[in-house]
């Protein structure tokens, strides 16, 4: 599902930018793009990263930060 309809970005690549670092919005937008432009996306975006952050095989890898 695409998530940042300026950027065309997709939810699983959200979240395979999370997986790899990524721990804000502000780090999607640079990485990403996600959520850099118009902003309606930012809600959107801090649910996945909510959502990465609650799955225990997250916290397991040591990729939170």
């Amino acid at each position: 599902m695409i998530v940042c309809l300026c950027e065309g970005v997709n939810d699983r690549e959200i979240r395979q930018g999370i997986e790899s670092g990524c721990s804000n919005v502000r780090e999607i937008g640079e990485r990403l793009g996600a959520g850099a432009h118009c902003g309606q996306c930012r809600r959107q975006l801090r649910g996945l990263l909510r959502e990465q952050a609650s799955k225990p095989e997250f916290w397991s890898r040591g990729e939170a930060r």
